[in-house]
């Protein structure tokens, strides 16, 4: 009887074992395979893995939270400053100390300097965000078509790009806002920052889409009929743009200094606008007796460059399928 019984179980593993096979060769040939889009089965792995990567990383949290505290804090200075305006002075409180009813003491002039450094936040982090988009736009846009065409094309958008890289980001935006074409506001500081900022973002789309548009699924899709533009927006942008993303997020952070920078140096925004860099820039005079005039707005750049740049690097390493292994 346990012989039998020994004989049946060992047939019953063989009928298994054949049945495993087959299924695995119906897959490996495709016939039962289901309709699923590779594309979206991909990045829909790709993101909910980043997803749980981010979830664990501290620096993400941290970069989160101050971010977002300071957007809110552009959206709404009314709530951080206390009640104060900032174009409420008085010289009878000049380069006053800070004290418990006020904590960031006064400006020259006699303006309650933390309403003044919340306000400030507002230019910067528009100009930081609206100079970023258009790098990510010009970017994904001039990339995409190098790398995809190829060939002429390619050379002559990457000799375009080269010409670019020839000046940095600071110079080349110093040299167009010091002409005047473009004025000195906010929109304009943005496009002069966007233009000498994108070549970067062009390079990484340009190499990701020449690797990505010799796989197998784009292949497929063109032998279906699919046109290159559906192919480029459907199959290879959405496996290409996740390395964009992580340096578009630090360049905000170096944008934004980049901002105060050229305030700093007189060829940025100019009063009465508020922003960091005409605080750092009126207070370094008087850095001696007031040395709070410097602190409070180069505490709040550093903080808000760091928050992106934190942000950054949690992207890079929950999107980098090295970082977590």
């Amino acid at each position: 009887m346990t012989d039998r019984n020994r004989r049946g179980t060992a047939v019953d593993q063989q009928q298994a074992d054949l049945r495993h096979d087959e299924v695995q060769a119906g897959t490996q040939t495709g016939l039962d395979e289901p309709d699923v889009d590779v594309t979206d089965a991909r990045q829909n792995s790709l993101w909910s893995d980043a997803w749980g990567e981010l979830k664990r990383n501290p620096l993400f949290w941290i970069g989160s939270l101050l971010a977002l505290g300071f957007v809110v804090m552009a959206l709404f200075p009314s709530l951080f400053a206390r009640g104060a305006d900032p174009r409420d002075c008085s010289l009878a409180n000049s380069q006053g100390k800070p004290s418990a009813e006020h904590w960031f003491g006064f400006d020259q002039q006699g303006c309650d300097y933390l309403a003044n450094v919340v306000y400030g936040a507002r230019n910067s982090l528009i100009i930081g965000l609206l100079a970023v988009a258009v790098v990510l736009v010009m970017g994904i846009l001039v990339g995409a078509v190098a790398g995809f065409f190829g060939g002429g094309v390619d050379s002559l958008l990457s000799r375009i790009t080269d010409i670019f890289y020839a000046l940095p980001l600071v110079l080349g935006a110093l040299v167009v806002l010091r002409s005047g074409t473009l004025g000195r506001g906010v929109v304009a500081v943005a496009i002069a920052l966007a233009a000498f900022g994108w070549m970067t973002a062009m390079r990484l789309v340009r190499s990701q889409v020449i690797a990505v548009k010799s796989s197998d699924y784009v292949a497929a899709a063109r032998a279906m009929g699919a046109s290159n533009g559906r192919i480029l927006v459907r199959h290879i942008l959405p496996n290409a743009v996740a390395p964009v993303l992580v340096y578009t997020t630090i360049t905000i952070g170096v944008l934004i200094a980049a901002e105060a920078t050229l305030t700093y140096l007189g060829v940025g925004l100019q009063r009465p606008a508020i922003s960091w860099g005409l605080q750092i820039d009126a207070g370094q005079n008087l850095l001696r007796v007031s040395p709070h005039l410097v602190l409070f707005p180069s505490l709040a750049l550093t903080l808000t460059v760091m928050a992106f740049v934190m942000l950054g690097d949690a992207l890079r390493d929950a999107l980098d399928p090295r970082q977590r292994a």
